[in-house]
This record gives C-alpha cells, sequence and structure tokens, in this order.
C-alpha cells in the first residue's frame, strides 16, 4: 500500500469519511399508536407443529407518500378491517373500513385514492361453490372509503377446466405494477375438482385497474408449486411479474418464466411430503422477501436455510430433480441476487446426483448450527439509498426436531442488516429485543417502517387457534446513511438503540479529535483500496460448515414427522481486527503517528461487533399437527 504526504485537511476527510461509511441507524419505534377499531389477535399458529408465528398485518403506502394502509383481521376470525394511517405520525385517519366475511388479510396495495385488498371469503348462493363455505381468494378495492370493484381470483368460474381452487388459509402477496395497470395475486390453493383435488398447489392470477380478471399466456397460473408454503412475489413493468416458490420436493424455484416448480433452480431444501419447510416464513409469512431495488431491474431475495448435502433423485419428477438432506438442523439466513425478475446473479443450485455439497452457490449471511434464523424478510431503501434491509428473529438454543419445520426455544433478538446491491454486508445489524417484523416493510421517504405488536414474544412451544388480543398497534423505521446512530424522532416513541451504532459515532468523535491535535501541517495518509477492509467482519463459507449428523430421509410419511436432536456446536469466535498497517514511504515520524493512529482506530471498530446472546435453556414442548393430507 503506497502512502502520499497530504494536508491535514485531507487526512481529517479521508479518515473521518472512513468511519463514518453510511450504516443502518437506530430503530425508531412508534410504540401503541394506531388505536385498532376492532380487536386482533396478533399471532398465528404454523403448519402442522402450532409454532407461533407473527400474524401478518399488510402495510402499504399511497404512490403520493400522502396516505398509509394497515388491514388486520378481525379477534373472531371473521372480517378484515382497513385503517386509513397518517404515515408521518401513524395514528389513525377517518372511520375503519371492513371486508364482511373475510378470514384473512393477505396482502395490500395503497393507491393515492384508497387501496386494493387480497383476501380470502366463503363464497354461497352460487353453482360449483367450494364445499362447506371454504373461502375463496378476491380481491377488494376500495376508493374514497367506498368498494368500486371486488373480483374473485380463484372459484366458480375461473379456470375451470384446469380445476376449482378454494383457500382454506391465506397464504400470498398482492403486488401492484403502475406501468402494467395491472394487480397480481399470488396465493396458496387446494382444488375442489378436477385432477388436483384435495391437493395443494398455488396459482398467479392479474386483475386490470377495473377489476377485470385477466388470462395472459406465460404469465397467469392455475396449478405451480406443490404445496407451497413459501411465496415471494414482486411487481415488474409488465406480466409475468417476479415470482419464486418453495415446494415440497426440495427446491426453490425463480418461476417468474415458468411459473411451476422449475425454471431457474435457486437453492435446494429438504423437505417432506407436505411441506417445503418455510423458508419464506410459512403460515402468515409470503410477504416482503422479493424487493426490486428502485430505478433499476435488480432485486434480492432472503430466505431461511438448513443448507443442503447428499443429494439424491428425487423419483418422483424424475431425471434433473433431486432432494437433500440438510446440512444443519438450524435455519440460517441466505440471500440471492437477481439481475431481472428472471435472472440469477450467479449460479443457480446443481441437481447433481450424488453430490456431497448442494449448497456452495449459496450467500449465506449467517452460519454455525446452533443459531435458528426465521421470519426473514428483505426491503430496499429509497433510490438515494442503493442498500436493502434483512431482518430475522432469532433463538440462540434452539430445539430443532421436525421435518422441514420451525424450531422452538427461548426469543433472543431481532436482528437488521444492511446489504448492498450485490449482497455484500454493510456493517453490523442492529437488534431489539422488543421491535419484530409482523407486516408489510414499505418505504416512506428515506426509511422502511413496518407494524408490529408490542408484546412479549414466546417462541418457546405451539399455540392455540385462538389467544389473547390486542387493540392496538405500533411501528418501527430504521434509515440507511453517514454515521448512524440515530435516535428516535417522535418524543413519544421508545428507541431500541443499536450499541454498534452509538460505539462507530464515539470512534468517529475520538479520530476527528486526534487528527485535530497534529501540529503538524503534512500527515501521511493511507489510500486505501477500499474501506471494507477496515468495516467488514469475515465469515465462514458454506464448506467450513461441518456436516450435518444423521441425514433426514425426505420421503418418510409426514404424519409421523421425524425428530432428530440438534448438535451443540460452539459458536466461533470472534474474528479480529486486520493488523495495523506501516508505512515505508514517509519519513519514520510520520509513519509512526499515523500506524498508532490506525491502530486505535481498527481496535476501536474491532469492538463494533456484536456480541452472543447468553444461552437460554429452550422448552421441549411441540405438538404434532396435521391439517392437510396430501400423498401427491
Amino acid at each position: 500500500m503506497k502512502f502520499t504526504k497530504i494536508s491535514t485537511a485531507f487526512s481529517f476527510l479521508f479518515l473521518s469519511g472512513l468511519l463514518a461509511e453510511a450504516q443502518l441507524s437506530s430503530l425508531e419505534s412508534h410504540v401503541d399508536v394506531l388505536d385498532l377499531g376492532f380487536s386482533f389477535n396478533p399471532v398465528k399458529p404454523a403448519y402442522w407443529t402450532s409454532l407461533p408465528h407473527h400474524r401478518r398485518t399488510p402495510f402499504a403506502v399511497s404512490p403520493d407518500g400522502k396516505s398509509a394502509y394497515l388491514a388486520y383481521l378481525d379477534g373472531s376470525d371473521t372480517d378484515v378491517h382497513i385503517q386509513q394511517v397518517d404515515p408521518s405520525t401513524f395514528t389513525a385517519v377517518g372511520a375503519t373500513m371492513t371486508v364482511k366475511g373475510g378470514k384473512e388479510a393477505g396482502g395490500l396495495v395503497a393507491q393515492n385514492d384508497g387501496f386494493a385488498l387480497l383476501t380470502n371469503v366463503p363464497v354461497t348462493g352460487v353453482d360449483n361453490a367450494p364445499p362447506d363455505n371454504t373461502p375463496v381468494p378476491v380481491i377488494v378495492r376500495y376508493q374514497n372509503g367506498a368498494e368500486t370493484w371486488r373480483t374473485f381470483v380463484a372459484g366458480p368460474g375461473v379456470h375451470e377446466s384446469a380445476g376449482l381452487s378454494m383457500a382454506p388459509d391465506m397464504n400470498g402477496d398482492l403486488v401492484y405494477s403502475p406501468t402494467a395497470d395491472m394487480y397480481g395475486a399470488y396465493f396458496v390453493v387446494t382444488d375442489y375438482s378436477g385432477p388436483p383435488s384435495g391437493h395443494f398447489g398455488d396459482s398467479i392470477e392479474y386483475v386490470n385497474s377495473t377489476g377485470g380478471l385477466q388470462s395472459i399466456t406465460g404469465a397467469t397460473s392455475a396449478w405451480g408449486c406443490s404445496h407451497n408454503t413459501g411465496i415471494a412475489f414482486e411487481a415488474a413493468d409488465q406480466p409475468p411479474f417476479a415470482s419464486i416458490c418453495a415446494e415440497d420436493h426440495g427446491s426453490i424455484w425463480l418461476n417468474t418464466k415458468t411459473q411451476t416448480m422449475n425454471g431457474v433452480k435457486i437453492a435446494g431444501e429438504n423437505t417432506t411430503n407436505g411441506a417445503s419447510g418455510e423458508p419464506m416464513g410459512g403460515m402468515s409469512g409470503s410477504y416482503s422477501s422479493l424487493a426490486l431495488f428502485p430505478d433499476s431491474t435488480k432485486y434480492i431475495f432472503a430466505w431461511a436455510t438448513r443448507g443442503c448435502i447428499d443429494l439424491t433423485q428425487d423419483t418422483w419428477m424424475g431425471s434433473g430433480f433431486t432432494q437433500c438432506s440438510p446440512r444443519s438442523m438450524n435455519h440460517n439466513v441466505a440471500i440471492a441476487m437477481l439481475t431481472d425478475k428472471e435472472t440469477l446473479s450467479g449460479p443457480q443450485a446443481i441437481s447433481t446426483v450424488g453430490a456431497a455439497s448442494g449448497d456452495d452457490q449459496l450467500n449465506w449471511l449467517t452460519t454455525g448450527e446452533v443459531v435458528d434464523h426465521s421470519n426473514i424478510h428483505a426491503a430496499t431503501f429509497s433510490s438515494s439509498s442503493p442498500a436493502a434491509l434483512i431482518t430475522w428473529e432469532e433463538i440462540a438454543q434452539p430445539t430443532c426436531k421436525d421435518i422441514a419445520m420451525g424450531c422452538s426455544g427461548t426469543f433472543t433478538g431481532a436482528y437488521y442488516q444492511a446489504v448492498d446491491s450485490d449482497g455484500t454486508k454493510l456493517g453490523d445489524p442492529v437488534s431489539s429485543q422488543d421491535v419484530y417484523v409482523a407486516g408489510d416493510i414499505v418505504n416512506i421517504g428515506d426509511k422502511l417502517c413496518w407494524p408490529y405488536v408490542n408484546m412479549d414474544w414466546d417462541l418457546s412451544k405451539p399455540v392455540q387457534e385462538t389467544g389473547s388480543t390486542v387493540t392496538k398497534m405500533s411501528f418501527a423505521c430504521i434509515s440507511y446513511g453517514g454515521g448512524g446512530g440515530g435516535e428516535a424522532s417522535n418524543s413519544t416513541t421508545t428507541t431500541a438503540t443499536a450499541p454498534v451504532n452509538a460505539t462507530s459515532s464515539a470512534s468517529s468523535s475520538s479520530a476527528v479529535a486526534s487528527l485535530l491535535s497534529m501540529t503538524s501541517t503534512d500527515i501521511v495518509a493511507a489510500a486505501a483500496p477500499t474501506t471494507t477492509s477496515f468495516l467488514s467482519l469475515s465469515s465462514s463459507t458454506p464448506s467450513q460448515l461441518p456436516t450435518a449428523m444423521n441425514p433426514i430421509n425426505t420421503t418418510s410419511s409426514p404424519s409421523s414427522p421425524l425428530t432428530t436432536t440438534p448438535t451443540s456446536v460452539q459458536p466461533s469466535s470472534s474474528p479480529s481486527a486486520p493488523a495495523p498497517i506501516s508505512n515505508k514511504d514517509a519519513s519514520q515520524d510520520e509513519a509512526t503517528q499515523l500506524e498508532s493512529l490506525i491502530e486505535t482506530l481498527l481496535q476501536l471498530l474491532g469492538k463494533l461487533q456484536s456480541t452472543s446472546a447468553s444461552p437460554s435453556t429452550p422448552s421441549t414442548e411441540s405438538a404434532g399437527r396435521r391439517r392437510h393430507a396430501r400423498e401427491f
């Protein structure tokens, strides 16, 4: 590395700029600011295990930024309420609007004159209605406080020749493209007529801005991915919109071009008959996992993975399709970058029978066989900050005993990590013990904001379908910019600050003071090739991860979930700071002075690293639950 004599002022700008590299602010939380007009149950039991998930509260902001809307299911489990919200204060605006009979809030798009909601309602009084009043997906449009149209995207009259569909569980998402002037809905279905009758799949449907259901070759789909409990969907200029599915045969597919369980293979995953492994959150989780970078064609996708080893032939799907065992029983966080809606950046996952490792292509944000990561989401900041936010929750000492399902244990924190548009981590994550993600992450100005419920979050045991209800909603925001350590903007809020940011600010102040105290008019400054060598943390690669013990047979019957005891592996030690840099081109006195300064700065930067939460004893309570039989 070459060193050059420059002025004290320039050295100050260089080093202080290095330390003030853009990073996440502290969390800005607005606790209990929104009074709900009706009660709301914030917890949703997971499919099969009944472990707790946050019940999704869809949240959206209008294109002009002047209004926001929040949708939530009534505490009685019937009727979906939509409340207009002031995007600056998160308080209620006007009266609550209600879609009668709605069984779940499945997706929300805000417009300047109102909103469109994806929900599911029972259909009665017509021919070919689903049995037992099972609800059917529908898009409902409100303008200026009143319903103007509703369009069913399954059920009677919708792709009848391919089989009639219903949605006992509303797991999916709704998006809108202003360029195409089209709404797109991607959701889980089960058919009640035709060849797929009794089986679970997914459907993609498009509706224009006046409520007309569209049939678009190469875009609409009556039946796509088998037992897809993980949906990622984002708008594009024209249909087909960007779509990703997780199926129960062992793969996650970028299926924008195919709309099926084929296309570009993002990852291999350990699954079982009837369950895809909850990579996008499972029940009530298919939102904010695929995001478009503004003013570009690039997307980012985040999911929970157990890794993929020991690939075997998928005998049902045939040649070219594989299944695999998990690398570990706990889940880690992975991300994938898309150069456009149908193209994966980098290699796709292999499907080579006999391969020992099937996850070498993954971009792991976390690694290890101890901590479990769940409730993973992704969102992108405004075009002025070309970065993305990845969020997740952790259990430090989990119990992971069900195939292709979630883990249980004591909740040990929610984490918020910035990455750039190439998928590289930016700084350390912000963490919180009481701010979670429970609804869509949206842009409000230069911030990303989302709803959550102020409560004690317990991941240790299964929950019931009915539980305690609340009548208030909280919101959290985070921004990305220089220096970090931001404070809450509202004096009535509670701010969950990030120690890393406070330390960074202190380090910057110390560096400034040291530079200003120098008496020499010329100092030696390092022309570093990048700043990441100072600020990024080392991380292990997939090849360094221990191989999982007792690989799971993916063909076992789902009626008797296999169990295994998670291997207890101690986390690796914290990475050390880079060695101090020496100067061979300047005078000895200047070199010594700068070396001392940089060494001090690097020591301070080394302290920014997050520390692991104290382990706690997880509950071993579990409940086997099988709601949907399936042999396909």
